[in-house]
């Protein structure tokens, strides 16, 4: 009995060290080095095992077994997210798990600039580490998703808000394209729905020619007078002619517009249809949706490009073919387009 009480009081006292050496490891702060502060990244799939040596690697924690015992006996295991992390000096190794499981990562700020198409804030999104492009591709396309935000008839292209977020790099695709069409369902959906009376546009329709107004031009005050162009042409049932619209439909496109790009029978070529596209050909801008609800009043019907980033407005087809052989002799001449493009 007395070597069994002997052994009862080692076998306590032994689980008390262990239990107070794990603890200790858990709870106390890690001695820096001077290297700090360090990000680690958490990539999906990584297991505890992997991450607890990254973080022994980089010297966040001192004990890789303990933090990883401690993850285990916590129920911590499986909870680990996915994304960047930045540990200060000192960072006791509990805080350490804490942030790995409630996704504490460093949030990274990303601006969509206006008149992005949703492939392009994708590539983006991947090329800051913030989110996969072919997920963020697959979710866009998503029938459930699209049934949420109420547009399974229309797509989300030009429905995602242009602006600065702040994402880790573990928030998933789908929460990332609800933050931003939610932005959209703040901001350009009211102004949407300022149509003045008598306007023939849906609100879908005015999205639509507001996103090729912001990809004919970048100048705050063209926008209206390109506006009017449109809408001169549409009241005329006039084909709009946007080269931008032609490149949209386009399946693959290497930066030189041709003539037989200009004769696809796409949706999309409003070269071949007197009417506006079926949807939005980008993400605009607030700025070219004011203009698409609020066209100058002028009778322009045609613009060519001057080739310092702004346009010459023509009301008449004599005056447009003139501009056309100031400012874009060599198009003219061009084998591609036989004749002054009328736009």
């Amino acid at each position: 009995m007395k070597s069994l009480r002997i052994l009862l009081i080692a076998t306590f006292i032994g689980a008390a060290v262990a239990a107070s050496t794990l603890l200790y490891h858990i709870f106390a702060a890690v001695p820096g080095d001077g290297a700090y502060p360090t990000e680690i990244r958490v990539e999906q799939g990584d297991s505890l095992a992997v991450v607890a040596r990254k973080l022994r690697y980089k010297k966040v924690i001192s004990n890789g077994f303990l933090f990883s015992l401690w993850a285990r006996l916590s129920g911590a295991e499986k909870k680990i997210h996915q994304g960047l992390y930045r540990f200060e000096s000192g960072t006791p190794p509990s805080e350490v798990l804490d942030r790995l499981v409630n996704g504490k990562g460093i949030f990274q700020t990303v601006t969509i600039p206006e008149g992005l198409t949703v492939k392009e804030i994708a590539s983006l999104l991947e090329t800051m580490q913030i989110a996969d492009k072919e997920k963020f591709l697959a979710e866009a396309a998503d029938p459930s998703l699209l049934s949420t935000l109420g547009l399974h008839e229309t797509g989300i292209e030009g429905y995602l808000f242009p602006s600065t977020y702040h994402f880790t790099p573990s928030t998933p695709e789908r929460d990332i394209l609800l933050i931003m069409a939610e932005q959209f369902r703040k901001l350009s959906m009211p102004l949407l729905r300022l149509r003045e009376d008598g306007n023939p546009l849906t609100p879908h329709e005015i999205l639509t020619l507001a996103s090729i107004i912001e990809k004919e031009t970048g100048i705050e005050a063209e926008r209206p007078l390109v506006s009017a162009v449109f809408h001169n042409r549409l009241k005329r049932q006039m084909p709009l002619q946007s080269d931008p619209t032609v490149i949209y439909g386009l399946k693959e496109f290497d930066g030189n517009l041709t003539r037989k790009h200009l004769s696809e029978p796409t949706p999309y070529n409003t070269y071949r249809i007197a009417a506006l596209p079926p949807g939005p050909i980008c993400n605009p801008g607030l700025s070219s949706i004011r203009a698409a609800l609020q066209p100058a009043q002028v009778a322009y019907l045609y613009f060519v490009s001057k080739n310092d980033g702004t346009h010459l407005f023509s009301e008449t087809i004599e005056e447009h073919n003139k501009a056309v052989k100031t400012y874009q002799p060599i198009r003219e001449a061009s084998p591609r387009r036989g004749k002054p493009v009328q736009r």
